[in-house]
């Protein structure tokens, strides 16, 4: 039998983000609650913080309708295996992390149960497929909010929400000084320097590196060398021998070098926290594109964009993903142009609004004064 003293809470998440995220609020938790026990899915750095891992994200992290299909039998086992180990431990509380395919039905499968569930990084419903949204509002009791719009967003439609700041703000400086990592490349400080990052899935990486190679070769700039940020999980496949790859931590790229072309993603947020110019693109399969066309209800792909409320970096989505689009747009953010300055006061502005360090603090507090109080 758990106890306030004794608390126990099971928590899900499903990617590497995920993974990391709880990681950091599992710390802040056991700050007020030494004895705080930690149960549920995740990966090496919830591990490392004491959890109790019982499916590891490694077998969780899947992409795509056809990828979730395949594994569907094996993700109706999980879900069959989460709910009998929830009833055995009962937990204080659930607490579930972005993977929103797997948590929203959780969510409905425990609230019958009548175990209290917090909702951290939630799915962007606001953007697409909203009517997941009646789930959050029957089956969640509190969610914590990361983006600034999104609290008002979904009081307005009766969830019991609550901003909390978004993760980046923790963003701390890299340890590695400039001359460090361009020692360690062989890099030229004089010289500006592309990062490439085609993606965190490898069906990304094989649909965006390509393209970013074509772009490479048309820009009118011998001078620029070239670096890629590199997942761990991802091959990059064949590549110029005097392109350097960096795969143990890819903030150094975005922190030193002077533009950035990435997949859309949580890089394109990044980049704006760690202020180095961008241009976002994305391709997917025509099937998924038209789904992801006909059900998004935001103009924008980029979250920087969104937070703006208006264009502060280009985009360039599927059949506008082109070699000529991307080199024409990221051309001048590689020198001092009027183009450049002008998205890095954008970035000055979306910074102001993502809150202020201590967002695993506030998250933790709004779940202990949730559950205890």
């Amino acid at each position: 039998m758990t106890s306030a003293r004794n608390p126990v809470f099971f928590l899900v998440a499903g990617e590497e983000s995920g993974d990391l995220h709880g990681a950091h609020l599992i710390a802040a938790i056991k700050v007020k609650y030494p004895n705080a026990s930690f149960v549920g899915h995740g990966g090496e750095a919830m591990k490392t913080e004491g959890m109790e891992i019982i499916e590891h994200i490694d077998n969780l992290a899947m992409m795509g309708f056809t990828e979730v299909l395949k594994h569907l039998p094996y993700m109706v086992t999980v879900m069959g295996q989460t709910l009998g180990k929830i009833q055995e431990v009962k937990p204080q509380r659930l607490i579930l992390i972005d993977y929103p395919g797997f948590n929203l039905r959780l969510a409905k499968n425990i609230h019958p149960l009548g175990l209290p569930i917090t909702y951290f990084i939630l799915p962007q419903v606001w953007a697409w497929k909203e009517k997941r949204v009646n789930i959050i509002r029957k089956c969640v009791d509190q969610a914590l909010c990361i983006f600034p719009f999104e609290q008002e967003w979904f009081e307005q439609r009766g969830v019991n929400a609550h901003f909390v700041g978004h993760p980046f703000t923790e963003f701390h400086k890299p340890s590695m000084d400039k001359a460090a990592f361009f020692n360690k490349y062989s890099l030229d400080q004089g010289r500006p320097v592309l990062v490439l990052f085609p993606g965190s899935r490898q069906q990304e990486v094989d649909r965006h590196l390509p393209i970013f190679t074509k772009v490479v070769s048309l820009i009118n700039n011998d001078n620029v060398q070239i670096i890629v940020g590199k997942v761990p999980q991802v091959t990059l496949g064949e590549i110029p021998n005097n392109w350097k790859v960096e795969e143990e931590d890819t903030s150094l790229c975005l922190e030193y070098g002077t533009a950035v072309l990435t997949a859309s993603g949580t890089a394109t947020l990044q980049s704006a926290v760690q202020d180095i110019p961008a241009v976002v693109s994305y391709k997917m399969s025509s099937g998924s594109w038209l789904l992801a066309k006909n059900m998004s209800k935001v103009p924008f792909a980029a979250m920087t964009n969104l937070i703006a409320g208006k264009q502060i970096v280009p985009e360039f989505l599927q059949a506008d993903m082109t070699p000529k689009n991307l080199a024409n747009a990221i051309q001048p953010l590689l020198s001092n142009t009027a183009e450049r300055k002008e998205m890095l006061i954008g970035y000055e502005q979306v910074r102001r609004t993502l809150g202020m360090p201590g967002v695993y603090e506030r998250a933790a507090d709004a779940i202990l004064s949730r559950t205890f109080t």
